[in-house]
């Protein structure tokens, strides 16, 4: 529902939205920590950043606001744009809106997922994907579609599990609070458990993924084994990296 402004000629829209949003979680407010551990990611993938809009969590510090503002300058100088703070109590709000961020309060524990596999089977072609068994999670507040998601539409579930009965083309992105599952190629973005779940997982029966994501950690084309490119594969957290198994 958008909220328009009473004129006859408006010069904008207020409309409720989701965006997709990388969340920096810091263990640490030491700014030269960071900037070390950030230069490694850098120098391991180039173009991983890339003006990527970031949350800066700092909910598991004690007194982040005091080096926010270098903890924000070491991150726009590694091509990460801090648009907001997560967490912290009124003086680390203060120091956000002194520093032009916004400020969201502590992220609730959410309920976790049970992950649910690929339905094994012949591949078929993109657009022609089987009737698969939906995870149960579909039917309490997940999102089917079927057909192709199109290069430059966003398909997202803000609760629950995404299946895409079909394929997911160059360009397309899929998003899902819970985990994605793909019935067919996989070939945009796809982001699972968009706010937080690390439980979450991407399943798909054709791996040519742009972009990977659970609960915000990353894995782009270039990083993934070219080995299981083109095969059925589960993607989900191991730890704090991203693993990426064959289902075939």
């Amino acid at each position: 529902m958008s909220l328009k402004l009473d004129s006859e000629s408006t010069a904008f829209t207020f409309k409720g939205g989701m965006l997709p949003m990388t969340v920096m979680e810091l263990a640490s407010a030491d700014p030269e920590q960071i900037r070390d551990q950030l230069a490694g990611k850098l120098s391991q993938s180039p173009a991983f950043f890339e003006h990527t809009p970031v949350v800066l969590s700092v909910e598991k510090l004690d007194e982040p606001y005091l080096a926010l503002e270098r903890i924000c300058a070491v991150c726009r100088a590694h091509k990460l744009l801090p648009v907001a703070v997560r967490g912290g109590a009124d003086p680390v709000k203060q120091s956000a809106w002194a520093l032009g961020l916004g400020w969201f309060p502590p992220q609730e524990a959410g309920r976790v997922r049970p992950l649910e596999s690929v339905a094994s089977g012949e591949d078929l072609p993109p657009d022609e994907p089987a009737e698969p068994t939906l995870p149960p999670d579909v039917a309490s507040g997940g999102r089917i579609f079927r057909g192709t998601v199109r290069s430059g539409q966003q398909l997202i579930a803000p609760s629950g599990d995404l299946v895409v009965i079909g394929a997911v083309n160059a360009g397309a992105e899929v998003l899902a609070a819970g985990s994605v599952h793909v019935y067919g190629a996989l070939r945009g973005r796809a982001l699972a458990g968009i706010h937080g779940d690390a439980e979450a997982g991407i399943f798909c029966r054709e791996l040519h993924a742009e972009l990977l994501s659970v609960a915000g950690d990353y894995k782009r084309l270039d990083d993934i084994d070219r080995r299981l490119l083109g095969t059925p594969v589960q993607v989900r957290l191991d730890g704090d990296q991203l693993g990426i198994t064959s289902l075939a």
